[in-house]
């Protein structure tokens, strides 16, 4: 299996052209995965009125015998949104570093949004400059929906993620650098917290008491939806608190006692 599984390297046949509907841009698509023997049909919904994308899909078993299996979405800002202002928020909670050696890689704990690099020496992930170490950070999600924001107050525009943490429990932070300046950004969430092989994710089960693979049976179709929105803000931005959905809406609200409410109407995301 290559490197980040086959779904990025093979055709996806468009199954409906986008069509007006309900307040709603929609259209379908899906995908065959040969190796993994996997089948995902995606669907796609994008606002009338705000700038809100919701993406659901919908991963079925097409042999027959069950297997383990992860899915994890690789969102990616790049420059000129992404420089060294550019401020990213999460509600991740207990994390580890990628680059720490196994059985443990857990050891040492750190807490989002701090990480250790190399030389043990601490690490603020929210913004990147001329250094990417550490290079992959994990945070598993432990409240009802997991989000990640990224902030431009430059560009004056803020970029965010979110969905059901019971379908994708973990984040996965990834920072590159290139020629002194921050290159990229992944603002990744899946259904694994740890980057390694089928054999080492079963042997070692959990991390932080949360599960490091899906078992889907044969026939089985398992569905997972985000949604991705973006909003104005002003120039002046110090961060992300929190995001919030009570089911007709998403609210943005700023760090700091005063901090901005952005709120964006717009209905039923998730079914």
């Amino acid at each position: 299996m290559s490197f980040h599984g086959e779904a990025p390297r093979v055709w996806w046949h468009v199954d409906r052209a986008s069509e007006s509907s309900n307040g709603w841009v929609q259209a379908e698509m899906s995908a065959v995965l040969p190796l993994a023997g996997l089948a995902v049909k995606r669907s796609i919904r994008l606002s009338d009125k705000q700038a809100v994308i919701v993406v659901s899909e919908a991963v079925s078993n097409t042999r027959h015998l069950g297997r383990i299996y992860n899915i994890v979405q690789h969102p990616t800002i790049g420059p000129p949104f992404l420089d060294e202002t550019t401020l990213v928020d999460s509600n991740g909670t207990r994390g580890f570093m990628q680059e720490r050696p196994m059985p443990n890689p857990e050891n040492p704990e750190v807490a989002w949004p701090k990480a250790l690099n190399l030389k043990g020496e601490e690490v603020d992930l929210r913004q990147l400059s001329d250094d990417h170490s550490p290079g992959v950070v994990s945070y598993v999600v432990e409240d009802e929906y997991g989000w990640i924001t990224a902030a431009s107050p430059s560009s004056g525009l803020l970029i965010g993620y979110i969905w059901d943490s019971e379908e994708y429990p973990w984040i996965n932070m990834w920072r590159n650098v290139r020629d002194g300046k921050p290159h990229a950004r992944g603002l990744e969430f899946g259904t694994t917290g740890l980057h390694q092989p089928g054999p080492a994710l079963v042997e070692k089960g959990k991390i932080f008491d949360e599960q490091l693979f899906r078992f889907i049976d044969a026939d089985e179709t398992q569905r997972f939806s985000y949604a991705c929105f973006l909003v104005e803000i002003p120039n002046v931005w110090v961060g992300t608190k929190n995001v919030h959905y009570d089911g007709d809406s998403l609210t943005v609200q700023e760090m700091g006692g005063g901090g901005k409410r952005i709120r964006l109407r717009t209905g039923p995301l998730f079914e």
